[in-house]
């Protein structure tokens, strides 16, 4: 579109402020699948068979457990010690699961993603006056490339929305109206940011939502392809139609959240954020390091909070890519390594 000799470019972020509206909702519908899967599981499904005896009480046991084995797996001795403790009760297995799954969407919903510290600035030289990459140790100089107009080194990011300087590898978002430390994207189901101090935290929501979310699909396929046979299905009408809906809902979730799994296991691979990805065009990523560094920039090198949404407090002290404003690199940067 042409107006005055000027290209006027569609916004498309014009209207990202509507979803600041979503707010609560989208939280409420999260907690209403919690909430529905729960329900037709446990309690309509396979929970009354656990005190039928013989086979359906072994079929429902065997179900049940199985979010306990996968949650042994993913939360290493913490699960483990207490699915003993509980001596496998299936029910509780199966909170304990739901726990680990809300604590990790609740842990992105609440967690800052990382603002940009008031009056932050690169690193200075105070006797030269220039400015040292801490990434590289090079020199840059704030007066070629601050906040007098002149940005032609590309080291030295200036916010013109928010009058400030930006860290490597954060962005504005225009729908918190701030820069964000390392942001990843604005996720309406989170109603936050996704950033660099709550990108692990997103990571293992998707990882227990598709864990959960496949568990239930295929506990009630039984159930569901019933719908499609002549055989009387026990049950009120309430409860069959919860048990149809939980299943076409958690189908639903399992395959677009195993999508987005994957997209961001190759990430974090690479070390890059969705931002990144779409926006370099470089084959070289200055910040990759490797699989294993690249792993650990995100989740830390403590095993034992790796499938947890928390941090070491030895992580957090001695690995600032952790805290979003400085990031290692294996060679000198250049215009792509932003």
């Amino acid at each position: 579109m042409h107006r005055s000799g000027v290209v006027m470019a569609w916004n498309v972020f014009q209207f990202c402020t509507a979803l600041r509206g979503l707010g609560s909702i989208m939280i409420f519908l999260v907690l209403g699948v919690v909430g529905v899967t729960y329900y037709s599981l446990v309690i309509t499904s396979y929970g009354p068979a656990l005190f039928n005896g013989g086979l359906d009480s072994v079929e429902a046991l065997a179900i049940l457990g199985l979010f306990h084995l996968l949650d042994c797996k993913d939360s290493f001795f913490e699960c483990l010690s207490l699915g003993v403790l509980l001596g496998f009760n299936s029910r509780a297995i199966l909170v304990m699961q739901l726990v680990m799954l809300l604590w990790s969407y609740f842990s992105v919903v609440l967690t800052n993603p990382g603002s940009v510290p008031p009056n932050w600035k690169p690193d200075v030289d105070e006797e030269r006056g220039e400015d040292i990459d801490p990434l590289t140790g090079s020199e840059t100089g704030l007066e070629q490339s601050g906040v007098h107009g002149d940005f032609a080194n590309p080291r030295v990011r200036y916010c013109r929305k928010c009058n400030q300087f930006k860290p490597p590898r954060s962005h504005h978002c225009s729908v918190c109206g701030r820069c964000i430390l390392k942001m990843d994207h604005h996720c309406v189901w989170v109603v936050n940011c996704v950033g660099a101090l709550n990108y692990k935290y997103f990571l293992l929501f998707l990882l227990y939502a598709f864990l959960e979310t496949t568990l239930v699909s295929m506990s009630l396929l039984p159930p569901f392809l019933a719908f499609f046979t002549e055989e009387e299905i026990p049950g009120t009408p309430g409860t069959l139609a919860t048990t149809f809906l939980s299943f076409v809902l958690n189908l639903a979730f399992a395959l677009s959240v195993m999508g987005f799994l994957i997209m961001h296991i190759s990430l974090v691979a690479g070390n890059t954020t969705t931002i990144e990805a779409y926006e370099k065009s470089s084959p070289k990523w200055h910040f990759n390091l490797g699989r294993k560094k690249n792993f650990e920039q995100v989740f830390g090198t403590d095993k034992r909070y790796w499938f947890i949404p928390t941090y070491s407090e030895e992580d957090l002290r001695r690995m600032p890519a952790l805290q979003g404003l400085y990031y290692p690199c294996k060679a000198p940067l250049d215009p792509q390594g932003f």
